[in-house]
C-alpha cells in the first residue's frame, strides 16, 4: 500500500543578508512538522530555498562592487549553511536563479498573457523599494508602507498587470467553502475584510526600472515581478512544466498540504498565489498557515547596536537542539513570541537540564548501580503503574492532536509532561528505598524498566523537535526509535537490554552571568564588524534630473500650535505658518517629540504634496525629518532666523 503523501513548503528566504533567529524560526518550525509526519508514516516532500531577484539585490550588489549573481550566491550559501546547521531535513533547496525555475516563470507569464489575464499599462502610485510593492494612498498606514512601515515614494512606469479582480469572487467562495484554507482564523479574517471584500485592484507584475530579474521573453525591457517569480517556486520545485511535460513528482505531491509562511507575506500567498493558480487551472494548496514573529526581547535588532541574535551564535552557546526547543516551545500559536539570552538560560536550566537531562541521567545511573545496567521487566506491578503507563501511552495521541492543528508548542508541552510524569514516578516509587529491601529487588527492576520504556517513547516523540537529543537518549538506553504506530503499546523495550555504563550529560546547567559575558563578546564582535558602517543603511533610489527635483517645493514653516491626534499614538498634528497662510500637517513623530517641544520650531516643509488623510485628519504637506538605524529621529530645522515661507532650494 502506497504511503499517504505530504508536501510542505516554507517561504523562500530573501537573499538580502544573513538571516537572524526570527528568520530561521520558520525553517525549524517546518522541519518539526515534516519530521512528525514522517514519524506518522507519511511520504514527505519538504521544500525551502531562496528568493534572489529584485531591485534591492541589484542595489546591494552594486554597493558591494560585485555582480548580482555573485551577491546572491554568497548569501544563499550562508542561508543554506544555517538551515543545515539547524538540522532541517529539506528534500529540495530551490533558488529562483535556477535555470529550470526561470524558464518556467517565463512560460507561466506568457501563458497568463496569452489568456488575457495579463495586460500592458502604466503604474503610478506610491512605491516601497524594500518591499518592491506599489500602493495607493489609501493603502498606506500613517503615510508609510503597510507591510514594513518604511517611507514610500511616488513612482510611474510602464508595466504589465494581472487582472486580479477577475478571480476575486471565485477566491472568496473557495475561502468560504474551505475553512482550513487560511490559518489561523484571525489571518483569514484579516485577508477577507482588508483586501478581498473591499475589492481587488489589478496587480503590477513587471518592472522596467531595474534589470536583475527574469526577463519577459517577448518584451525584454521588462523583468517579471517578484510575486510571479518567487511564488512559482512551489510548483517549479516539483518539476512542473507549463507545456504539459511535468515531472511525475508534480502529480504525486501537488497540491501542497501546507504553505508555511510569516504573517507579513500572507496577502501574497493567500490572494495573489491562489488567483495565479486559478488562472493556470492548477489546484490550490490545501492550507496556508501564517505564523507569528519571533521578536528580540530588548528592542529592534541592529548590527551597530550589536544585538542581532543569529542561530549560529545561539547554537554555539546552547547547542542546536536547545535552540530548536526554545524557538518551537516559546512561540504562541497566533501572537508574537520573544527571545532573549536570559530566557534561553532559564529554559536550558529548568526544562532541558532539570526535567529531561536529569531524568535520563539518574535513571541510567540507577540501572547501572542496582543491576549492572541490565533493564528487565520482572512483572511486579503496583496500582500506580497502570496510571503511569496510561499517561505515557496517551502522550503520542495528545501530541498528534496538537500537531494536526499546527500547535507545535502545545505538542512539545505534552511530551515534556511525559518526562515530568517519569520524574514524579521516581519520587512515588523511591527506587533508592526499594534497593535497601532484599525482597523488593524485582519490584525495583520493574520500576526501572517502566522508566526506561517511558523514556524510550518520550525520546522517540521528541525526535521531530530535538533530533540530536533523541538520538543521544536512544543510544544511551540502547533503545530503538519508535514509529508512531509502535507507541500504542507499553513494553516494547526488550527486557534484558543493557544501558550504557557511562551516561552523557545531555544538558548542563548554565550560569546566566557567564553566558552574558560571552554574549558581550558576541555583541562586541558585531559592533566591530559594523564599525566600518559609519553611516545608516539607506535604500538608494534611481537618479533624478534637476527638473525632477524642481517639482518638489520645500519651504520654511514655523510651528505655531501642536497637539496629539486622538486615538493615534504615533501622530502629532501641527499648525504651521508658511508665509501668509497656515497649514495643518500630520506627522508620525509623537515618539520623538512632545507637542510643547514643537511649538516655535522652524522646520522644512514640502508644501506641494497632495493633501491626504491620516487617521481621519487632513494633512496638507510633510515635515522633513532625518532618521538613523538606531531608531533616532530629528526634524530638519533652519539654524538662522529665516522668515517662514522662504523657499528652501
Amino acid at each position: 500500500m502506497d504511503k499517504k503523501t505530504y508536501y510542505l513548503t516554507t517561504a523562500i528566504a530573501y537573499t538580502s543578508g544573513k538571516p537572524h533567529i526570527g528568520n530561521t524560526y520558520e525553517a525549524i518550525l517546518a522541519d518539526s512538522i515534516v519530521r512528525f509526519k514522517r514519524q506518522q508514516g507519511y511520504d514527505v516532500r519538504f521544500q525551502t530555498g531562496t528568493d534572489e531577484h529584485g531591485q534591492k539585490i541589484e542595489l546591494k550588489a552594486a554597493e558591494a562592487g560585485i555582480t548580482p549573481k555573485e551577491y546572491v550566491d554568497n548569501v544563499a550559501g550562508v542561508i543554506k549553511e544555517i538551515w543545515d546547521a539547524m538540522n532541517t531535513s529539506y528534500d529540495k533547496f530551490i533558488r529562483t536563479t535556477d535555470a529550470d525555475h526561470e524558464a518556467q516563470v517565463q512560460k507561466i507569464f506568457k501563458k497568463l498573457y496569452d489568456k488575457g489575464d495579463i495586460y500592458k499599462g502604466y503604474y503610478e502610485g506610491m512605491y516601497c523599494t524594500p518591499c518592491e510593492s506599489f500602493f495607493t494612498e489609501s493603502q498606506l498606514v500613517d503615510g508609510k508602507c503597510p507591510d514594513c512601515g518604511r517611507e514610500c515614494t511616488p513612482a510611474k512606469e510602464e508595466a504589465y498587470f494581472f487582472k486580479m479582480s477577475k478571480y476575486a469572487d471565485r477566491l472568496i467562495e473557495h475561502i468560504n467553502t474551505h475553512p482550513k484554507f487560511i490559518q489561523p482564523e484571525s489571518r483569514k479574517n484579516e485577508m477577507m475584510n482588508n483586501f478581498l471584500l473591499p475589492g481587488l485592484q489589478d496587480l503590477c507584475v513587471s518592472r522596467t526600472s531595474f534589470k536583475w530579474g527574469v526577463p519577459v521573453d517577448f518584451d525584454p525591457k521588462h523583468v517579471i515581478y517578484v510575486w510571479i517569480d518567487a511564488l512559482s517556486n512551489y510548483i517549479t520545485g516539483l518539476g512542473f512544466d507549463m507545456d504539459g511535460n511535468s515531472d511525475p513528482m508534480f502529480e504525486k505531491y501537488w497540491p501542497a498540504d501546507l504553505h508555511l509562511i510569516g504573517k507579513d507575506i500572507l496577502r501574497f500567498h493567500t490572494i495573489y498565489w491562489p488567483i495565479m493558480l486559478m488562472a493556470l487551472d492548477i489546484p490550490l494548496p490545501k492550507q496556508i498557515f501564517g505564523h507569528p514573529w519571533l521578536l528580540q526581547g530588548d528592542g529592534k535588532m541592529s548590527k551597530s547596536k550589536g544585538n542581532v541574535i543569529y542561530a549560529d551564535d545561539l547554537a554555539g552557546l546552547f547547542g542546536v537542539d536547545a535552540v530548536r526547543y526554545f524557538v518551537l516551545h516559546e512561540m504562541p500559536f497566533e501572537n508574537d513570541g520573544t527571545i532573549t539570552w536570559e530566557l534561553m538560560v532559564e529554559r536550558m536550566n529548568s526544562d532541558l537540564a532539570n526535567t529531561l537531562g536529569n531524568l535520563v541521567n539518574r535513571t541510567i545511573s540507577m540501572s547501572n548501580k542496582y543491576f549492572g545496567g541490565v533493564v528487565a521487566d520482572k512483572g511486579v506491578t503496583e496500582e500506580i503503574d497502570a496510571e503511569f503507563k496510561q499517561t505515557i501511552l496517551e502522550t503520542p495521541v495528545k501530541a498528534a492532536e496538537k500537531m494536526d492543528k499546527l500547535r507545535v508548542a502545545d505538542a512539545i508541552t505534552e511530551i515534556f509532561a511525559l518526562f515530568k510524569r517519569c520524574n514524579k514516578y521516581i519520587d512515588e516509587t523511591m527506587p533508592w528505598a526499594l534497593a535497601k529491601d532484599e525482597d523488593k529487588q524485582d519490584r525495583l527492576a520493574t520500576v526501572l524498566y517502566n522508566l526506561i520504556e517511558g523514556i524510550n517513547i518520550g525520546a522517540s516523540l521528541i525526535e521531530p523537535f530535538m533530533p540530536e537529543t533523541s538520538k543521544k537518549i536512544l543510544e544511551q538506553i540502547h533503545g530503538e526509535a519508535r514509529a508512531f504506530d509502535d507507541m500504542k503499546e507499553f513494553g516494547k523495550y526488550p527486557s534484558g537490554n543493557k544501558v550504557t555504563e557511562k551516561p552523557e550529560i545531555l544538558f548542563a546547567r548554565m550560569d546566566v552571568k557567564e553566558v552574558m559575558e560571552k554574549v558581550a563578546e558576541i555583541e562586541k564582535a558585531q559592533k566591530e564588524e559594523a564599525a566600518g558602517e559609519k553611516y545608516p543603511e539607506v535604500e538608494k533610489k534611481p537618479e533624478i534630473s534637476i527638473d525632477d527635483f524642481d517639482k518638489v517645493q520645500i519651504q520654511v514653516g514655523e510651528i505655531i500650535q501642536c497637539e496629539p491626534v486622538p486615538k493615534a499614538k504615533k501622530l502629532l498634528v501641527s499648525q504651521i505658518k508658511i508665509g501668509a497662510e497656515t497649514r495643518q500637517i500630520v506627522s508620525g513623530i509623537a515618539k520623538y517629540y512632545k507637542p510643547e517641544e514643537m511649538v516655535g520650531k522652524k522646520v522644512a516643509v514640502i508644501t506641494n504634496l497632495k493633501p491626504c488623510k491620516l487617521c481621519g485628519v487632513e494633512s496638507q504637506g510633510m515635515i522633513l525629518a532625518a532618521g538613523d538605524d538606531e531608531g533616532n529621529l530629528s526634524l530638519v530645522t533652519v539654524d538662522k532666523d529665516i522668515v517662514a515661507g522662504s523657499e528652501i532650494c
